[in-house]
């Protein structure tokens, strides 16, 4: 592991985020960050950001980022406290809206040649 990145309590849902990560993990670097720049999917800009917060966190380490892969990408769900909705139903109840939150967690590693 070169460096991480996490982005806690992010507004987006897992199952979607979870697209976008299984979409870059194993990718190298420079490869992500194209292909995160143009999809069209809510979360690439969430991971976008995130990944590039670990490219900067490994120049920080002096590693060559072009030898740079994603080697691990985990979207976890979030404790809701903050986004509680709640929706008026029949007979006076009402049932309450989940609004997703997630925790974004990615890994860099170096190829070895």
């Amino acid at each position: 592991m070169i460096s991480k990145a996490s982005a806690r309590f992010s507004r987006i849902a897992p199952r979607k985020a979870r697209v976008i990560a299984n979409l870059v993990r194993g990718r190298d670097v420079v490869e992500a960050i194209q292909l995160l720049q143009f999809t069209n999917k809510s979360g690439a800009a969430v991971v976008r950001t995130l990944l590039d917060s670990a490219v900067a966190n490994a120049q920080q380490q002096d590693a060559d980022v072009d030898a740079l892969f994603i080697s691990k990408v985990t979207v976890d769900k979030a404790p809701n406290r903050f986004f509680r909705r709640w929706r008026p139903r029949a007979m006076g109840r009402a049932t309450r809206i989940q609004k997703g939150v997630s925790h974004i967690h990615i890994e860099l590693a170096e190829r070895e040649d």
